[in-house]
């Protein structure tokens, strides 16, 4: 009777242990078919996992956005595929119907959706700050104004609610390793002595010009300048000694301004001004630390955009009074459709919705 049961016993155990086999593999059969198999999304969505968050926590914010059906499923996933450690916080991009796997090998691989800012070329930090402040996507204070001249004006690309201080950082990285590698290769004889004064430069001919055909000949003006301790008498420099960076003019300049003397008006003070006047591109440093070969000492705008250059006095001066024809010209044409567009806003019925406006007309080198 004792061998009998011992018998019926073990056959109870081993059909108990085989039951259970049965169970657990009928579980991970279902748990592999459901983390791999087409999720419930219908349509993409942007989910956004906060940082801090564990395994657990972004399971659960996955499943209240309905990007997966089962978190618990998901987090053993997880576990079991050895990605705990790799899940990432950040904005995703979840594209319809992707399983659980899908959307683990995402969040592992950090593929989170980037956004993109530019910094056009020629802006002054301040500038830089304001636009970066005004930028939703980022978070967080910016610790001080850069100092002028070490951003790189260029497109930066970041993921949601990354810090307004880590892209600053970045644009200043950036710019020193630029201005290493041109300062590196720059051609020789330049009356230019430090990397700081290549970047003081530099940002003149930002400035002095919007043309990318002319800025090594601009630049030329500038160095030959220097060569001869002849003042560079550049408006842009007038203009940051008024206003210290933080916008525009946002007039013509007086004979006044030119006279005043600041630490930075070119046309008061010899050689080049304390600090740079603006945030240079990679374009206007390369054309400051490898100038064009001319004996150019004088230019002035031409009414295209661009610039007439001249070698002597005199035929700067006779450049000078073209430009001051095209400027009259302008002018005129200028008053002729204000005046044109005022009289047809008389003509019109009153009460109406539609409104003219008449631009200002800006003026190069204003």
């Amino acid at each position: 009777m004792r061998r009998s049961g011992g018998i019926v016993g073990f056959a109870y155990t081993i059909s108990t242990l085989a039951f259970l086999f049965a169970v657990a593999g009928t579980v991970l059969y279902y748990g592999k078919v459901t983390f791999e198999g087409e999720g419930p999304l219908k349509g993409p969505v942007a989910v956004i996992i906060e940082k801090g968050t564990g395994l657990s926590g972004m399971a659960a914010e996955l499943e209240r956005q309905g990007v997966i059906d089962d978190a618990n499923i998901f987090v053993v996933g997880v576990i079991v595929n050895g990605k705990k450690a790799a899940m990432k916080a950040g904005e995703y991009a979840i594209p319809a119907g992707a399983s659980m796997a899908r959307v683990m090998a995402i969040l592992s691989e950090g593929k989170a959706i980037q956004f993109k800012v530019t910094i056009p070329e020629g802006l002054t930090s301040a500038q830089v700050v304001e636009i970066l402040n005004a930028r939703e996507d980022l978070t967080g204070a910016i610790d001080k104004i850069p100092d002028e001249g070490s951003l790189l004006p260029e497109t930066y690309s970041y993921p949601r609610r990354t810090l307004r201080q880590d892209i600053i950082n970045q644009m200043q990285r950036a710019q020193a390793t630029v201005l290493e590698d041109l300062w590196a290769s720059r051609a020789p004889g330049l009356p230019i002595k430090t990397p700081q004064e290549a970047v003081i430069l530099a940002s003149i001919v930002e400035k002095e010009t919007g043309q990318p055909g002319e800025r090594r000949q601009v630049a030329s003006v500038f160095i030959n300048r220097l060569k001869r301790n002849m003042r560079l008498q550049s408006d842009p420099t007038i203009i940051y000694g008024i206003t210290g960076g933080k916008g525009p003019l946002g007039r013509a300049i007086f004979q006044s301004d030119i006279d005043k003397p600041t630490a930075y008006n070119t046309y008061q003070i010899n050689g080049l001004p304390p600090t740079p006047i603006a945030n240079p591109g990679r374009a206007s440093l390369e054309a400051t630390l490898d100038p064009a070969s001319t004996d150019y000492l004088f230019f002035v705008a031409d009414g295209t955009g661009g610039h007439a250059f001249a070698v002597t006095l005199a035929e700067h001066t006779s450049n000078v009074a073209r430009w001051r024809q095209i400027e009259r010209r302008m002018r005129r044409e200028q008053e002729e459709k204000a005046a044109a567009e005022a009289a047809e806003k008389a003509q019109k019925p009153q009460g109406g919705t539609i409104e003219t406006r008449t631009q200002d007309l800006v003026l190069p080198g204003q």
